[in-house]
């Protein structure tokens, strides 16, 4: 099968790329058709270690933001401004622009000229620990929601999706989203308190051996496995009156989140209700899905959702969309594993796919977007947008030169052109 989207404009590649890497794209498209794009660029220091996972850490020098903009449909882009922020997501609110992130405490910034200036960074907590990597952002009744991850505990030596709590937020289109009190956020428990890490009998999860605090080391301790978690999560509600989950007022909100378990196509769900007297108003409550039979649900299949995925909701033919990595070899032997492969066996990041569902549960293949010509080179952690007919989509990639799969040397842009024409 021909990949949809294999070519591609670098925005950015590293002319030190065991050095210096790029990661977590956003994009976003304006009203006048501008094209906006975000991504981390920073220098891994010399003699420190990452994550166990190979994710970088806040204290990596000059790990920034860059802003950039198209508008000749991606073709051609300019830098706009280097922000002191990072997993920045751009996002339109009314007349203005924004891109959020975090360094420690959420961070934001502002442009009113569609991204050719920006306002200095605002920052909107204190004292706290935050993470997300981009992912979607919903407009619905005067209000854009958006989720980023407060890290609650601080047990876990490594990586820590079992400590992070997927903090659902709103702020009202017209407010300036730079001002702290313009923000409501989600009253949401950390993976820990909620799910138990013993085992689900008869999924395999989790996969590998650890259990909260402690990261087992796997293949002879070269591999590191975390405890299980979520993280990067999206937001995005039933909307179709006859799904189970729909709620006919309107206040319900559902979060797909990452699964972290060791096992590949596995995503986590959970709800937000808003408790106001209108829409868009009032405190939101983090709850657990249930099926018809009353039994808690938490896990669903999802292709991809053992990695950062990406999700958007089409208007016009009322149809999700997701962008995702496919994995091929996750019951591969760790001491099996190619040299080129990344982590665990369910950390396959060379193969981006694009589905599409109108029910968010059943997920029907639309294509493969792009793949790496070697497990290096990542074609991962992307992001997408509508641009007219066409879905543009912004990559963190890799070639042969990358330092790994993970910490990658290229952002890329590419474009699947009229991708309605895929449903079937």
């Amino acid at each position: 099968m021909h990949p949809l989207a294999q070519e591609y404009v670098a925005l950015f590649q590293s002319d030190d790329p065991q050095n210096t890497c790029a990661y977590s794209p956003g994009i976003c498209r304006c009203d006048d058709g501008r094209l906006v794009a975000t991504m981390d660029i920073g220098s891994l220091r010399k003699n420190e270690k990452p994550n166990p996972d190979g994710s970088p850490k806040p204290a990596h020098e000059g790990l920034f933001c860059r802003v950039m903009t198209s508008d000749d449909g991606g073709r051609k882009w300019d830098k706009r401004a280097n922000l002191d922020l990072y997993h920045g997501r751009p996002f339109k609110a009314g007349k203005s622009l924004y891109v959020i992130g975090h360094r420690g405490d959420l961070r934001i910034a502002r442009s009113d000229d569609n991204g050719a200036t920006w306002s200095e960074i605002s920052t909107l907590t204190e004292g706290e620990f935050w993470h997300q990597a981009p992912a979607n952002v919903w407009h619905a009744n005067g209000c854009i929601y958006l989720v980023m991850e407060r890290r609650k505990y601080d047990a876990v030596e490594g990586w820590y999706p079992s400590e992070l709590q997927p903090i659902l937020m709103r702020g009202r289109i017209g407010d300036d989203l730079t001002q702290p009190d313009c923000w409501v956020y989600a009253e949401t428990p950390a993976f820990h308190d909620v799910v138990n890490d013993a085992g689900f009998e008869g999924f395999g999860i989790p996969f590998y051996s650890g259990r909260y605090p402690e990261v087992s080391l796997e293949d002879n301790g070269k591999r590191p496995a975390a405890p299980i978690g979520w993280l990067e999560t999206n937001v995005v509600p039933i909307l179709d009156p006859n799904h189970v989950w729909h709620d006919p007022d309107g206040r319900t909100l559902h979060l797909w989140m990452r699964a972290h378990t060791g096992m590949t196509n596995y995503c986590m769900v959970a709800r937000v209700r808003e408790a106001g007297p209108n829409l868009g108003e009032g405190k939101m409550k983090f709850e657990f899905e249930s099926a018809p039979s009353g039994v808690r649900l938490h896990h669903l299949p999802m292709p991809g959702g053992q990695m950062k995925f990406h999700l958007l909701f089409d208007e016009n033919t009322k149809t999700y969309w997701l962008l995702s990595s496919q994995s091929t070899d996750s019951m591969r032997r760790l001491d099996a594993m190619p040299a080129d492969r990344f982590g665990l066996a369910d950390n396959q990041r060379s193969r981006l796919q694009l589905h599409f569902s109108t029910n968010m549960v059943d997920w029907i293949f639309a294509g493969m977007v792009a793949v790496g010509e070697t497990e290096n080179c990542a074609r991962h952690y992307a992001s997408m947008a509508i641009d007219g007919e066409d879905l543009v989509v912004l990559s963190r990639s890799g070639d042969r030169n990358a330092r790994n799969a993970h910490d990658t040397n290229m952002i890329t842009f590419h474009r699947i052109k009229d991708f309605r024409s895929l449903i079937y």
